[in-house]
């Protein structure tokens, strides 16, 4: 009975061991996804099969790690807080604003020529979403902006937003203005745009902002262009005066040197054509006397005449000098003189940065050194007037 007890169990065994192989083939062929599920399936359903008074050690499952803590928000400076917002919400296709700050954006206007293009987010208010994405982020505003302006923009209620917003003081949103730089950090606002506007009406004040700032600069331009002929025409005007006081100056140099070298001439005159008296002999008779003495008035009679002043000995050839610092002399001299006279005048003068020079007549060409000291004014051809150019000598 007992063999017989023994080979049922074997029988069993074996019947049992045919099974679970065959379920084991039968698993395999399934995907990973419902062996995976399977496999929970018969974890959670082994304690319930387990025979009473059995234990089983079953392996505790690996715990799964702790989640790492969430990454904080990076830090986005102030001035790219409007990028930062602006694309999470309305994608990249907007104009170029620049990331800096507003004086920064003056002096790039500055730079390049152009107006500052502002615009004020507001993106609580209703009108601000179909604004920026129907509006702002448009093809045609797009390029427009960025062909003709410097574009800049803020959150109201934020960085320097906030202070624009103060100082703008808009009406209403979505607000967007033109403005130009002044001096430093001052500004002067060209246009203002508040409430909804559509893409076209947009570019279309924008462009007739463009065409009223260009009439303007042309106005001021033609205003610049008349003062600065005014100015010019002053300036000659001033040029002129200077040159006839100058001139004025230069005669009365003259003059006053020709009266001195004609006062020089008449009291050398007078000491070479002074009347010499033959010395009164003793008189024999009482009449020899009276005799002598009308023969000295007959005599001195023709020599009051002879010292009369003549054409011949006055100054009769006026000689104009040109010197190399621009100034100018003039003064008249004896048609008898020569060009060593005027080399003489003109080392009276003192004039300094001359050093040595001869002198020279322009047309025709001919130079006048001192070779030609010895030469008379009449015979060099400057009767009755010349004027002569100083040449320097290397």
């Amino acid at each position: 009975m007992s063999s017989s007890s023994s080979s049922a169990r074997e029988g069993a065994a074996e019947s049992s061991r045919n099974s679970c192989s065959g379920f084991a083939r039968t698993v395999a062929r399934l995907p990973a996804s419902i062996i995976e599920g399977l496999s929970r399936s018969i974890a959670r359903r082994a304690p319930r099969s387990r025979p009473r008074g059995v234990q089983v050690h079953q392996e505790q499952p690996p715990q799964a790690p702790p989640l790492a803590p969430p990454s904080p928000t990076p830090f986005v400076p102030e001035e790219l807080y409007f990028f930062s917002s602006f694309e999470q919400q309305y994608g990249s296709h907007h104009p170029f604003f620049y990331g800096c700050r507003f004086s920064e954006v003056l002096g790039i206007a500055r730079r390049e020529g152009k107006h500052v293009f502002v615009y004020l987010h507001d993106p609580d208010h209703p009108y601000t979403g179909p604004f920026c994405q129907s509006t702002l982020c448009s093809d045609v505003v797009v390029e427009f902006l960025d062909a003709n302006f410097v574009s800049w923009a803020a959150v109201t209620g934020r960085g320097e937003g906030s202070g624009m917003a103060a100082s703008l003081q808009p009406g209403t949103f979505p607000f967007c203005t033109v403005v130009a730089p002044v001096s430093g950090e001052s500004i002067t606002v060209l246009q203002r745009v508040e409430g909804p506007v559509t893409a076209s009406e947009l570019v279309e004040i924008l462009q007739r902002t463009i065409d009223e700032q260009c009439a303007a600069f042309r106005a001021l331009t033609a205003d610049e262009q008349a003062a600065a002929f005014r100015a010019s025409r002053a300036e000659e005007e001033e040029r002129r005066r200077s040159a006839l006081r100058v001139r004025q100056e230069q005669d009365a140099a003259y003059l006053e040197s020709l009266q001195k070298d004609q006062e020089k001439q008449r009291s050398t005159k007078g000491l070479h054509e002074g009347i010499v008296v033959k010395p009164k002999a003793s008189p024999k008779y009482p009449g020899q006397a009276a005799t002598e003495t009308d023969k000295a008035t007959q005599i001195r009679a023709p020599t009051h005449k002879e010292t009369a002043p003549s054409h011949r000995n006055e100054a009769n050839t006026k000689i104009m000098i040109r010197f190399p610092n621009g100034q100018r002399r003039q003064r008249g001299f004896l048609h008898t003189d020569t060009i060593r006279e005027i080399y003489k005048y003109i080392n009276s003068l003192g004039i300094p940065g001359i050093g040595q020079y001869q002198l020279v007549r322009s047309y025709p060409r001919k130079t006048y050194g001192h070779q030609q000291l010895a030469m008379t004014l009449r015979d060099a051809g400057f009767h009755p007037s010349v004027t002569l150019y100083i040449e320097k000598l290397q």
